[in-house]
């Protein structure tokens, strides 16, 4: 059974939202991140991303990161940027982006059910991001980005949100990128025991997006929770915020890759290696991927194909036959001596939502040698692959649209 929990959000004022809402910490380097708040005193990007208001020389890991990142929040707090609500709720979010329609349920999921495998994860965490979690979560006394999960559809549930979003919105408008945001806030206490009632039938939760803050509020309550000699299980650091969406309306796109150099082959020697295991022919156009086991390489300012060989791949295993799996273990190890993704600072990964132009941009720059266009995971593979306990290697999702951070805010006390 699934455990959802009502909060009161702290969240903008509805004359602020659009102010405030802010794409997550992590799909932009600090200085995209200085220049989107740029002139915005009121973005949320100054509590994620506090080093944006220090000196540029600062380690984003110091303390005076998390220090600046806390008194950003309370100025928030004190100006009325950010007003908690009276009373507990559940909440409706909605995004548009071109043909896609996601709409999730905002609520509290349970560290509890995070730690005993109700809610199943697809990914391994870095230590070094998980740390960084733990210190702003804790720091903050507050969940201020929200996870991205998934879950098996319930027509009653979809039922209930979609009764919900017949009704006026609390805030409706459109980002720079052109994504629409529509959020709903549901007060009835019977509407939300019963939908309490409905997830605690949902046998399992996915992690879509945000490994790492799911594992760093697990630890950001054992610290709480050994220090309070009162500890009842029902204190809000047991539960930390959550946007679940139904698997039917969730758009996954290729996270591609990029690599530094040819690991001491030349183009042709490169080229020749990469045979042994997929057809490849020239393309005159930028290579997106239109089916499984087909990918697109760009190098030297071509494109080309490239088709796994049947043989290579084994489709009885959930793991081996994913699409990052096969360009892991028969070209970015075996060739580019990739041998651990995770660690390895000579590949760099990079989101589908900025296309075949990002990996042009950055192989044509010389900071890197090659780039590989990928076809997206699927919903289907990650449930199977989650159902069986089982690890995606890094970087084999990315979701869009991404969750707006700043529009509801969980404080753990």
């Amino acid at each position: 059974m699934a455990i959802i929990k009502s909060f009161q959000a702290l969240r903008p004022p509805r004359e602020l939202a659009e102010k405030v809402a802010a794409l997550p910490y992590d799909v932009m380097n600090v200085e995209e991140a200085g220049a989107m708040a740029a002139g915005n005193t009121n973005s949320f990007l100054h509590v994620s991303r506090p080093e944006i208001d220090l000196p540029p020389e600062i380690d984003p890991h110091d303390d005076s990161v998390y220090l600046q990142g806390k008194r950003n929040l309370d100025d928030f707090i004190q100006r009325g940027v950010l007003v908690q609500d009276k009373q507990e709720s559940l909440y409706v979010y909605r995004q548009r982006m071109g043909s896609i329609t996601q709409t999730g349920l905002v609520v509290c999921a349970s560290v509890d059910d995070y730690q005993s495998g109700v809610i199943k994860k697809h990914e391994h965490t870095r230590a070094d991001k998980e740390e960084d979690r733990v210190k702003h979560i804790d720091l903050l006394d507050a969940n201020d980005e929200p996870v991205f999960y998934l879950s098996r559809s319930c027509s009653e549930v979809e039922g209930i949100i979609e009764g919900v979003t017949n009704g006026a919105p609390e805030y409706d408008f459109i980002t720079d990128d052109g994504v629409a945001h529509t959020l709903w806030i549901i007060t009835d206490p019977a509407l939300i025991q019963r939908l309490i009632t409905l997830f605690a039938a949902i046998p399992r939760l996915y992690v879509a997006d945000g490994h790492h803050r799911s594992a760093a509020a697990g630890r950001v309550r054992e610290l709480r929770r050994n220090e309070n000699p009162l500890h009842t299980g029902q204190e809000e650091y047991n539960f930390f915020l959550t946007v679940i969406f139904p698997e039917n309306q969730l758009n996954i796109m290729p996270y591609n890759r990029v690599v530094k150099d040819l690991n001491n082959l030349s183009v042709s020697e490169f080229i020749a290696r990469v045979k042994a295991c997929f057809d490849i022919t020239p393309s005159t156009t930028p290579v997106k991927p239109e089916a499984r086991h087909h990918f697109g390489m760009y190098l030297e300012g071509n494109w080309y194909n490239l088709h796994a060989r049947t043989e290579i791949v084994n489709e009885i295993d959930t793991v081996s036959r994913l699409d990052v799996s096969i360009l892991q273990d028969r070209l970015l190890n075996p060739v580019l001596g990739i041998q651990n993704p995770r660690t390895d600072k000579r590949i760099h990964f990079v989101g589908g939502i900025r296309g075949n132009d990002e990996l042009i941009k950055l192989v044509d720059s010389g900071e890197y040698a090659v780039a590989f266009s990928l076809y997206p995971t699927s919903i289907r593979e990650l449930i199977e692959l989650a159902d069986q306990d089982q690890i995606m290697p890094p970087k084999s999702t990315w979701f869009e649209p991404k969750l707006r951070s700043g529009l509801f805010v969980h404080l753990l006390s």
